[in-house]
């Protein structure tokens, strides 16, 4: 009961929607439908918005439109962007288009790593190096994804020993922060504890998110456990955009609105008008012609209908 105490007032949500959500849809998802996405989650209060990729459009066509969708939005004082780059020629890509931030990855799991990006763990770190140290003299944050924390599609489950490792090789290369993520939805509460565990070794708790999918419906139980640890930060996505390939059918990112539910009724800060991000939800949605993929916005909906 001790580690209720830990439970911050405030938490800031990192809404990954525009391209952790999209990256995967295979309808193509105009530049202008991505800018007003960006657009209605800010007016809605979230702070950090995930915006793009700048990655090869021949892998990933869905973010082709990265230079066109970051000139095109209407920046807000206090909301910072971020974009994933994958490498030297995506950073430089991105320089222009000024990012707040960057995102680098690497995975907790060898196997992982070396099907996703054909190289080890190790590599991959050592191809991020001249990618941090650049974005950081040039005055751009770094963030550190670290997917498969957990679990891993091909290795099972993930030793945290594994984590802190990943944890030491992001900070040595001077990840600022970095995300604990639950890349296929695997993780239950004590073990996202293990892992984040392990990741405080090496970063301060102010400098760790929680990105977990709700592929087994855990991902809220699994936020609460990181609460009770002090994490305040978490990537979550609008309407739960975002699949998990590995899991087939399955739902991967777990919805903004489910997480904003959740810790209002806490009583934890988020700064967000949850009415306003069910309709960010609903727009997305409409767009791609589904139903949002949140509990709660359904329920909201639904009595909105009534």
């Amino acid at each position: 009961m001790a580690l209720s105490s830990l439970i911050p007032s405030r938490v800031k949500l990192i809404d990954v929607g525009p391209r952790d959500g999209l990256q995967n849809e295979k309808t193509p998802v105009p530049a202008e439908v991505k800018i007003e996405l960006v657009h209605r989650l800010q007016d809605a209060g979230v702070k950090e918005i995930e915006v793009t990729s700048y990655v090869s459009p021949k892998w990933v066509p869905q973010m082709g439109d990265n230079v066109e969708v970051m000139a095109g939005i209407r920046r807000q004082p206090g909301v910072l962007y971020s974009v994933l780059t994958p490498n030297m020629k995506g950073f430089e890509s991105s320089v222009a288009s000024k990012p707040d931030e960057i995102v680098v990855f690497g995975a907790a799991s060898e196997a992982f790593s070396q099907k996703n990006i054909n190289c080890s763990i190790a590599e991959s770190i050592e191809r991020f190096a001249p990618v941090v140290e650049a974005a950081l003299a040039a005055g751009i944050k770094v963030r550190g994804a670290m997917s498969c924390t957990v679990g891993c599609p091909y290795e099972g489950e993930i030793a945290p020993a594994k984590v802190g490792e990943l944890a030491r090789l992001m900070k040595n290369i001077g990840v600022q922060r970095v995300d604990v993520a639950d890349t296929i939805g695997v993780g239950t509460p004590r073990k996202v504890q293990a892992a984040i565990e392990a990741t405080l070794q090496h970063f301060d708790i102010d400098a760790v998110s929680g990105h977990f999918h709700d592929t087994y419906g855990q991902a809220l139980s699994n936020t609460l456990a990181a609460l009770e640890m002090g994490v305040w930060n978490y990537q979550s996505s609008v309407a739960g955009l975002g699949g998990c390939p590995y899991a087939k059918g399955a739902t991967g990112n777990v919805s903004t609105e489910d997480v904003v539910y959740l810790l209002q009724g806490m009583g934890i800060d988020t700064g967000i008008d949850l009415d306003k991000l069910v309709d960010a939800g609903k727009f997305i949605s409409d767009f791609l012609g589904r139903k949002p993929n949140s509990r709660v916005a359904t329920a909201i909906l639904n009595k909105r209908a009534g």
